[in-house]
């Protein structure tokens, strides 16, 4: 039974075109997700105070790990939809559709549990400074309670970009994180529940995009909207799923480990510098929201030509990106420079002398902002090569982000060097985009030689 594309196919058409299109519908939606953890940081840095600020920063990495490694695996599941939507195979996105929720309860069960048993180990192996250990702690451990919220929103609207619909999750996405802000300041300013009411308007917010999501998939996609047998478990859609899905987990599980590890380098140094550093980042998160979204685009793209056979256009794909992605980077750059001493006070109460943090945030953002082209390489080669069935080999790029990010980071933490400790993210960049480079290139050829030698055998 063939599916009815009625959602945006990218297998015709100027790559492009829909590439940018389609790129720019989910930038504004995931500019809006940041909302929810900038928010939280202004309102708690204006409200509580530069402690708390620090909390919430210091607990980013933990927050990217949980769901990093938890969007891998549900990206991975909808990959499966991607390419069973290009070949037109109705049957079987219904059945991806169950199955990756079945996988998707389950991640979020695991993620739930472990998190909230170590958490406090962790947040002491991290080196978090005892003044902000108490507030980093409920603000990072109320998140892992309400992951699922995260997990299944993200499951939900992964599967409508999947098969070409990037503005109802971004509907959803704007509504919530407007929620997001009226629950902030409610919590914080009314209730005085400081970063534990942040991070539950947070949690909140997303479980209300979550079932908005569900409802507009039953009410109006039907290619996604299974039926009563569709939810029989189906051995070969799971295995296939998690042969997608598992290693782009630990492929996000190894760069978050690595993160992890330059914070601790980062919390070697007193609390200015790290809250400093939690502010200049939280911006950035917004400037460099681009390079994650061409992640995602080029996971549908790359997956529904897959599916159609069509590598020429997965070529043109990955070319229109980069070109794309090279304007995009020199801009976020400049923007990113100039902008970061005129945006720190947005986080700080008047009261606060912002002066202090600006030079630490400086460095931050400068050694960052001249490697973002080497950052938006790295989405657009790794989600490719994911999409076109190679996501365990994809891995290998994790691996050499977790590498530089160690050497760097543990290097600085004995010389006690901030523009060392600052360059972690900048040198696994460059060593992670240009591996990708080389990897995509061999495994495109790898395809092409395949399929040109499975046609005339198919033609007999």
């Amino acid at each position: 039974m063939s599916a009815k594309r009625t959602d945006l196919d990218m297998t015709k058409g100027d790559p492009m075109s829909i590439i940018f299109k389609f790129t720019m519908t989910l930038l504004i939606g995931n500019m809006a997700q940041q909302l929810y953890n900038i928010v939280d940081t202004i309102i708690v840095g204006r409200f509580v105070n530069p402690q708390a600020l620090a909390a919430v920063g210091s607990t980013g990495t933990i927050m990217f790990l949980m769901m990093g490694t938890s969007n891998g695996l549900v990206t991975g599941f909808t990959i499966v939809t991607s390419q069973r939507y290009g070949s037109m195979d109705a049957k079987g996105i219904k059945a991806s559709v169950t199955n990756g929720f079945y996988l998707s309860v389950i991640v979020a069960a695991v993620i739930t549990t472990i998190g909230l048993i170590f958490m406090r180990p962790l947040l002491k192996l991290m080196n978090t400074p005892s003044d902000i250990f108490e507030y980093a702690y409920a603000y990072i451990s109320t998140i892992c309670a309400g992951i699922f919220c995260m997990i299944m929103y993200n499951y939900c609207a992964s599967l409508m970009r999947a098969i070409g619909n990037s503005k109802m999750p971004l509907f959803f996405l704007l509504f919530s994180a407007f929620l997001n802000c009226c629950l902030d300041l409610v919590f914080i300013i009314r209730f005085q529940m400081a970063t534990f009411g942040a991070a539950f308007a947070t949690v909140l917010s997303q479980g209300i995009a979550m079932l908005l999501c569900i409802i507009y998939i039953y009410a109006k996609m039907p290619t996604l909207r299974p039926s009563l047998p569709d939810w029989k478990p189906a051995a070969k859609t799971i295995k296939q799923q998690l042969r997608y899905g598992i290693p782009m987990a630990i492929q996000y599980c190894i760069t978050a480990s690595g993160t992890v590890i330059m914070q601790s380098a980062f919390n070697t140094f007193d609390s200015v510098a790290v809250t400093a550093i939690t502010a200049a980042s939280k911006f950035q998160s917004v400037i460099s929201q681009g390079m994650f979204t061409v992640g995602q685009t080029m996971a549908a793209y790359a997956g529904q030509n897959y599916g159609a056979c069509n590598m020429t256009r997965i070529r043109q794909g990955v070319k229109a990106a980069l070109k794309i992605y090279v304007i995009y980077s020199v801009i976020a750059a400049v923007l990113a420079v100039f902008l970061v001493p005129h945006v720190l006070w947005i986080f700080f109460d008047a009261e606060v002398d912002v002066s202090i943090y600006i030079p630490w945030a400086r460095i931050y953002i400068t050694e960052c902002a001249v490697c973002y082209i080497f950052l938006s390489m790295i989405f657009i080669y790794r989600h490719s090569i994911q999409a076109v069935g190679y996501a365990g080999i994809s891995m290998v790029l994790g691996f050499v982000e977790l590498t530089a990010r160690m050497l760097t980071s543990f290097y600085s933490i004995s010389v006690h060097n901030y523009y060392i400790a600052v360059a972690s993210d900048p040198l696994a960049w460059i060593a992670a985009a240009l591996t990708g480079m080389l990897i995509a290139r061999y495994i495109f050829k790898k395809i092409e030689k395949r399929w040109a030698e499975e046609e005339p055998a198919l033609s007999t």
